[in-house]
């Protein structure tokens, strides 16, 4: 299983879009300051997220979120 997440910084107004396979260790990673493009607007709390079974769906769907580029689409999706 897989899942598509969607991330909002605590700190700044901004999103982080990924996927993984354990949804849990992911999101300490982000917050320990591990990644480098996340580093910088820790806490980040999770606000969506989705389930895949495969990590190709999950990888095509994340794609999908990042092309909506914060647009009504992707303020549908958050709401």
């Amino acid at each position: 299983m897989f899942t598509v997440y969607i991330l909002k910084s605590e700190l700044k107004e901004k999103y982080y879009v990924g996927y993984t396979s354990n949804l849990e260790q992911r999101i300490r990673y982000h917050n320990a300051g591990k990644n480098i493009s996340t580093r910088h607007c820790i806490p980040w709390k999770i606000i969506h997220f989705e389930e895949y079974e495969t990590k190709k769906e999950a990888w095509f769907r994340e794609k999908q979120i990042k092309s909506y580029k914060s647009g009504q689409a992707f303020k549908k999706l958050i709401s």
